[in-house]
This record gives C-alpha cells, sequence and structure tokens, in this order.
C-alpha cells in the first residue's frame, strides 16, 4: 500500500478517509505536548481560560525533544506513550483536536471520543527520533517555556512518517493485528 500525503491540520474530510492501517506522511504544522501541558491546557478549558493555541484542527505530537546540535532545528523527536495523555485527550477532542501522534495502545474513552468527534490516532515509531527529527522543518516554543522538553512547540513538518492506529470508525490496528496472528486451539 502506497503512503497517503496528508496536511496538518487536519480536514474533517481527510479524517474520514484515514483507515486503521493507513501509512502517511503528514506535512504542515503539528504541535507537541505531553502530560505537564496537557494537565495545563485542560485546567485552563475548565476554567474558561484562553488557551495558548487554537486546538481546531490540530495534531498534537506526545513528544520532548532532547536539544538541538548546533545546525540542527530540533534533537532526536521520539514518540512518548501515548496513555500518559489518555484521562486529558477527549477533552482537548472536544475543544477541537483533530490528530493526535504517540506510541502505544490508547483506552477506550480515547477511542469513544475519537469517533465521537472525528479524530485520528497515529502512532510514530518508537526508538526513530534522530530519523524522525529530519522531517521536521522548523520548531519554536509557544507556551509553558518553563516545562523546558514538555513546553509546547510548534512544529513545521514535512514528510512527518506515522502510521494511523484508531480512525473514526473504530478501527484499531493493535487489535487487528492481535486478532489476524492469534493462535488458533
Amino acid at each position: 500500500m502506497k503512503p497517503l500525503n496528508i496536511k496538518s491540520p487536519l480536514d474533517e474530510k481527510t479524517v474520514e478517509k484515514l483507515k486503521a492501517g493507513d501509512q502517511v506522511f503528514i506535512t504542515g504544522v503539528i504541535y507537541t505536548a505531553r502530560d505537564a501541558a496537557h494537565k495545563r491546557l485542560v485546567e485552563a478549558l475548565d476554567k474558561g481560560e484562553k488557551l495558548p493555541l487554537d486546538l481546531t484542527n490540530q495534531t498534537v505530537y506526545y513528544m520532548g525533544p532532547s536539544p538541538a546540535k548546533p545546525g540542527q532545528v530540533i534533537g532526536s523527536a521520539g514518540p512518548t506513550t501515548s496513555g500518559r495523555m489518555d484521562s486529558y485527550a477527549p477533552r482537548l477532542m472536544a475543544a477541537g483536536l483533530k490528530g493526535m501522534i504517540g506510541k502505544g495502545n490508547r483506552a477506550q474513552a480515547v477511542k469513544d471520543a475519537m469517533r465521537k468527534y472525528k479524530a485520528v490516532y497515529f502512532a510514530a515509531i518508537g526508538g526513530a527520533g534522530a530519523l524522525i527529527s529530519k522531517s521536521i522543518k522548523k520548531a519554536e516554543v509557544i507556551a509553558y517555556e518553563e516545562l523546558g522538553a514538555e513546553a509546547i512547540r510548534r512544529l513545521e513538518v514535512e514528510n512527518f512518517p506515522a502510521t494511523v492506529i484508531n480512525d473514526i470508525y473504530g478501527g484499531d490496528l493493535y487489535e487487528q493485528g492481535k486478532s489476524k496472528y492469534q493462535v488458533k486451539a
């Protein structure tokens, strides 16, 4: 199967065509945020405060980069475990988030929210942070600078490699894989 080239921010038409198992190359703008930033975003939403970014149609990459070496845009930029964001993800999807990138399974409540709010979960390859960083063309901290590696960054990416794990139709690549290779007694 040939990888799909998609743009971020995501539009509903793009999200609707993505299916679990699709390989994609993402070009455009994505944001980084991990658990500390997610906690602050949800607290701000709960207080009715303005967020430091408009989540509408955006994609968040669960990543905290290593420091950039001289001449580099960013250091190693591999994904972190997505489950740490599960308690916050449904609230952010309700606020407009359309894409999430990380590694590992998602909780059922997150999968249900993806169907309800038409959002998708992508996996990036763990252990390939140095390679992934080559697709990041620009990086700037836009919020919560005091969080260091966990600050929210705006990334401009070109051909960022990912795989659709969970789609809006209930598809789950991890579950499909287990079913496909399950030994029948």
